[in-house]
């Protein structure tokens, strides 16, 4: 299966809501059990709050920092960013054209070590 960027990319953003004043920037490109595959193209600041399963983001254009828990890791692309559910997060100080695709799976809660 083939899940096309440009298609994806051609969204957003969707429509202003009170959590994201500026527009929403991501688009659920695909649904399969507990995986969500989103395309997450932020602009103007990044109004996130802690999702409730695992995350994975991989950073395809653009470079900034994601800030988790008050610890901040610098990103460039090409990156990938883990945050587990339930961690605060948001992305600060990113270049306009920030583009990624974010992965979210697993049970609510996120996964436990073994």
């Amino acid at each position: 299966m083939k899940i096309p960027f440009s298609e994806n990319l051609s969204k957003l953003p969707l429509p202003a809501t009170k959590k994201w004043p500026e527009g929403v920037w991501d688009t659920e490109a695909l649904k399969h059990g507990s995986m969500s595959l989103i395309l997450f193209a932020p602009e103007g600041n990044d109004h996130q709050t802690p999702h409730t399963q695992d995350e994975l983001y991989l950073v395809i254009e653009g470079s900034g920092v994601l800030e988790v828990e008050g610890t901040e890791f610098s990103f460039e692309r090409g990156d990938a960013l883990f945050v587990k559910a339930g961690e605060k997060h948001r992305f600060t100080q990113f270049e306009k054209g920030l583009t990624m695709w974010a992965v979210f799976w697993g049970d609510e809660g996120g996964e436990t070590n073994a």
